[in-house]
């Protein structure tokens, strides 16, 4: 399992459209997600004090784009990157954060 953490408005379009697209697909290559154990660390780094977030629980072996463990160097530790669009049924919950 892996997770990415998402505003419920951007999870909303992601339903309406049939998939899910970050920005960051368009201008890094990839949607970042984290492992359990990184969730707090990206919270805490990237999402002080935002409301209305989401936690994407995703199926990492449902997913139908290239998944790749790739080296954060500001971090020293690898994070998942799904490269390509997240299909919907790769999610499997959902859970507001």
């Amino acid at each position: 399992m892996i997770y990415h953490v998402t505003s419920n408005t951007d999870w909303q379009n992601a339903l309406q459209q049939g998939f899910y697209e970050h920005r960051s697909l368009t201008a890094e290559g990839f949607i970042h997600a984290s492992k359990k154990e990184q969730v707090k660390g990206v919270l805490d780094r990237y999402y002080k004090n935002q409301a209305d977030l989401l936690l994407l629980h995703i199926d990492e072996t449902k997913l139908t784009a290239v998944l790749k463990y790739e080296l954060v160097p500001s971090v020293s530790e690898e994070f998942p990157h799904i490269h390509g669009a997240l299909n919907l049924d790769a999610v499997v919950a959902t859970t507001t954060i």
